[in-house]
């Protein structure tokens, strides 16, 4: 009886031991944050990467926060940005969230081995269509790439016709040379210059950021390839189920779909600045249709051309690249695209995933779905919101391996011509002559390319896996 006391205790004070969490401090160029340091790693949440966009800031380009004094509490998620929500409180929206939004929603949070020194960073853009998700969602925040040597830092960026928007008013209001339309990839600039500013305090390497990004997160990261003022602030770029080369929208059409939208909101053709500034937020995502993201127009200022016209002129940021889709969604062709155009310059990773677990091939039977991956490429199976009652020892190894390819990324050179798994599996850069690709499935291998299919064939139903 004394022995299975004893055993109670101990096993009582380890799981204590394993749940506390002690403070931990850092100064950035805003001030001091307290945050939490947790089994060898150390985070910080809800730090401010711009000002609130209200007021007169809806529809700007991101300013740089204020400074503020004393210390600022950094243990909680601040609430995402304004998004069609389910009301029941539980059930997501396709990657999207439940409960509050706020348009004061501009956040990061930074998960950082405790002790770094010049570790390689990542900086994700989560997915959603561009009018949904939030960078606090369980399955984009294990401590898996913290423990494995890498920093990530998840954002926040402005959704629907707050984060993409053309209007003739904006053009009008806008002084010369002021960016305009593309307000969620200026975000995602921002975080990238809060990044370049102040990552170093928490044991980054500034000079290896990586920015990846899946879906709408992937089509930005195509994006930030080609924006003029995002070239040098990051080193490495991964695209997951995103990749397309696209013609860019013009400001004629953008301001023809901007006041559309605005006629939705009960403003006529000569609606004011003042006038669209004044729309409640609540407006902004009522249903779907008028949440939805107004595309990237090219304002001349910001977005100068298309990213297939920066690869056209040899203009393009080439960077080592990590880019795929997966079996079950499409894109692929799309994917290998984009790989073809980067690996001119730059070591790129192709892959296709291609893992269902054996719990769920009844429901997706044609292969692996959008979003499917990403609970790999975290390794977030324990706090991700998904269910996860028939998650087996080898879908946890199989994200063990998958992270690790990412992780093996973030740290490799940036001539580097393969990549290291966890499980010793090597996989080469894909160029145009080799045709490389990794087929990221119960067993990882390498296969051509070509002989990949773009994703299930006509007809055959494509499902999501919504990465809460």
């Amino acid at each position: 009886m004394n022995q299975i006391r004893i055993t109670v205790v101990v096993a009582v004070s380890l799981l204590s031991a394993a749940a506390f969490a002690a403070p931990v401090k850092v100064s950035i160029d805003s001030g001091t944050l307290v945050g939490e340091s947790n089994d060898g790693v150390n985070s910080f949440k809800g730090v401010p990467f711009a000002k609130p966009p209200v007021g007169d800031l809806r529809w700007s380009a991101p300013q740089k926060p204020d400074k503020w004094r004393g210390e600022r509490d950094a243990t909680q998620f601040q609430l995402p940005c304004p998004q069609p929500t389910n009301p029941d409180g539980k059930t997501l929206n396709g990657g999207g969230v439940s409960g509050k939004t706020a348009e004061d929603c501009l956040y990061l949070n930074v998960v950082a081995p405790a002790n770094a020194k010049d570790a390689p960073v990542m900086v994700w853009l989560y997915g959603g269509a561009s009018f949904l998700g939030g960078a606090h969602l369980g399955s984009y925040n294990a401590p898996t790439f913290a423990k494995n040597g890498v920093i990530i830092v998840t954002t926040n960026y402005r959704l629907g016709p707050l984060g993409s928007f053309a209007h003739p008013a904006l053009t009008k209001a806008a002084k010369p040379n002021e960016p305009i339309a593309n307000y969620a990839l200026m975000d995602a600039v921002a975080t990238l210059q809060w990044v370049q500013r102040n990552i170093g305090k928490f044991g980054g390497d500034t000079k290896n950021v990586t920015v990846f990004g899946q879906s709408a997160g992937g089509a930005m990261v195509v994006n930030l390839l080609g924006i003029p003022s995002a070239k040098g602030l990051f080193a490495k770029a991964g695209i997951q189920s995103g990749a397309a080369l696209r013609p860019g929208m013009n400001m004629a059409a953008g301001e023809k779909t901007g006041s559309e939208w605005a006629g939705k909101m009960g403003l006529d053709a000569n609606a004011t600045m003042e006038q669209l500034r004044a729309i409640p937020v609540e407006k902004f995502a009522t249903n779907n249709e008028t949440a939805r993201s107004m595309g990237s127009p090219i304002d001349g200022r910001f977005k100068t051309k298309s990213t297939q016209d920066a690869f056209a002129d040899g203009s393009a940021s080439y960077v080592p690249l990590i880019i795929g889709s997966n079996n079950g969604e499409g894109g692929f062709d799309g994917a290998r695209a984009v790989a073809t155009a980067m690996s001119a310059k730059a070591p790129v990773f192709l892959y296709q995933f291609a893992y269902v677990p054996e719990w769920r091939k009844v429901a997706q039977p044609q292969g692996a779905p959008h979003s499917a991956e990403i609970v790999y490429v975290f390794d977030s199976w324990n706090t991700t919101a998904q269910p996860v009652a028939g998650v087996a020892q080898v879908d946890r190894d199989i994200a063990k391996r998958v992270n690790s390819c990412w992780v093996a990324f973030a740290k490799a050179e940036a001539k580097a011509k393969s990549l290291t798994c966890a499980d010793g599996f090597t996989w080469p850069a894909f160029t145009a002559a080799n045709d490389d690709a990794a087929v990221l499935a119960a067993q990882a291998k390498m296969v051509k390319s070509k002989a990949l299919p773009n994703g299930p064939p006509p007809g055959a139903p494509r499902g999501s896996a919504a990465p809460n």
